[in-house]
């Protein structure tokens, strides 16, 4: 992608995905569970697997004019695709921070924790930015007992949807799809958790919820 291509890539996105967010007849589920965190200073730890993360940000705007949902701090990963997430989500108001498990891994958890530390929320894909599809890596779990602060795992599914031939097989929803947002229970990692053990429970929460909201579409 040419210089001049990857500088409109991020706003024609963002204005891609509000006209076609406009046309969505949206679900959300399990917010109503998370009313009392957001309502609360606890910061939280949200997470969704790569393939549906591209509405995220436009629900996220959603979800802060009618529910009360607080910003968000995304992590973005130190490459070029990463540069392009930082600029795409920076459209919808979220900040970011930048690294990934192989680049720039440690300052991206030191700003993470920072953030976390100042009661602020974060959202991390846990088979990012590189996968495979699906396998959570380990960060995430650390984040959470080193902080106390709960992992929210969520899913976006559509239908119809077309699915890109990319490794993580992301999701677009077509033109006046059903939409479904759905939460998961909010779970703690004790600082001296067994952390191959809850690795394999978040992970199994995210499959959960990823099955949940593709039930309430009919996927």
């Amino acid at each position: 992608m040419s210089r001049a291509a990857r500088a409109l890539a991020p706003p024609l996105a963002a204005a891609a995905v509000r006209l076609l967010g406009a046309t969505l007849r949206v679900t959300v589920a399990g917010a109503e569970g998370l009313g009392r965190h957001w309502a609360s200073a606890e910061p939280l730890i949200y997470a969704i697997w790569h393939g549906r993360i591209l509405m995220v940000p436009w629900l996220h705007a959603r979800l802060a004019a009618t529910q009360g949902i607080r910003p968000v701090t995304v992590l973005a990963s130190r490459s070029e695709d990463g540069e392009l997430v930082a600029r795409y989500v920076h459209r919808f108001g979220l900040p970011s921070v930048r690294g990934s498990s192989s680049r720039g891994g440690g300052e991206a958890a030191r700003a993470l924790l920072a953030r976390l530390g100042r009661r602020c929320d974060i959202a991390v894909v846990p088979d990012g930015p590189r996968g495979p599809r699906g396998q959570l890596q380990p960060g995430i779990v650390g984040l959470a007992a080193l902080t106390g602060a709960p992992i929210v795992p969520f899913a976006v599914a559509a239908k119809p949807a077309y699915r890109l031939a990319s490794w993580d097989q992301l999701m677009v929803p077509l033109p006046f799809a059903r939409c479904a947002l759905v939460f998961g229970a909010p779970r703690r990692i004790a600082r001296d958790a067994d952390r191959e053990r809850a690795a394999k429970e978040v992970a199994r929460d995210l499959d959960e919820v990823t099955a949940a909201a593709d039930r309430l579409v009919g996927a």
